[in-house]
């Protein structure tokens, strides 16, 4: 663990994004930079996956929106951001792609099962849902989760819900969490440039659908 490095890099990127803030907002993000150094500490947080989530937080805040990161929502969960604005709140969730040695041969079964549970489990503590995700890759969006609750079929939750069950069972993702699971947008994050695009998941697989064609990538 190397504390200096890592706070010396989270303060690099909150004062380029500081351009794009007002004072007000800008002590709002050096909160959030402020706990992301104290989950350093306990080992709990990543360089990488930290910028990340100042980017993000900085986006919020400039649309007005109070942020924390690292919350605990439930015994068992814990969101990287936690936004809120007059009566409305939203989680995003960062996935930057990290597939674990242990599914070095299953890459992609894991990682849209991932995808897929983040979604169930998340999205019902918040008035929306968003994914995050570096503008160097692409995460496979379940094509379920772009319709309402009331037009998926049954047995296409068993399919998501089959998936999740080979590499989430404590606790297991539930068959009605699947079914009402929300979706509202996608962020692609530019790391380099500082800023962030916020995409609908349709427009999100609208645009990536080709390559994970090409890639025989069916979900």
């Amino acid at each position: 663990m190397d504390l200096e490095k890592f706070r010396n890099d989270v303060y690099a990127v909150t004062d380029r994004l500081s351009s794009k803030l007002t004072e007000e907002d800008l002590s709002k993000l050096n909160f959030v930079r402020q706990q992301l150094i104290v989950m350093y500490q306990k080992n709990l947080v990543k360089i990488n996956h930290s910028i990340l989530e100042l980017i993000c937080a900085a986006d919020l805040i400039a649309n007005g929106y109070s942020v924390e990161a690292e919350k605990q929502i439930t015994d068992i969960l814990v969101c990287d951001l936690f936004a809120q604005k007059g009566d409305g709140d939203t989680i995003i969730e960062i996935e930057t792609g990290f597939t674990p040695p242990d599914h070095a041969l299953d890459t992609i079964d894991y990682s849209t099962a991932r995808i897929m549970s983040k979604i169930a489990r998340y999205s019902k503590h918040c008035s929306k849902f968003s994914l995050a995700t570096p503008a160097t890759g692409i995460i496979p969006i379940p094509k379920i989760f772009l319709i309402p609750p009331n037009a998926r079929k049954k047995e296409n939750i068993k399919k998501v819900q089959d998936l999740c069950d080979r590499y989430y069972k404590n606790p297991p993702i539930n068959y009605d969490d699947i079914l009402n699971a929300r979706l509202h947008s996608i962020y692609l994050i530019n790391v380099d440039k500082n800023f962030v695009k916020d995409l609908d998941p349709q427009g999100y697989v609208d645009l990536t659908e080709k390559i994970l064609d090409r890639s025989q990538i069916r979900y």
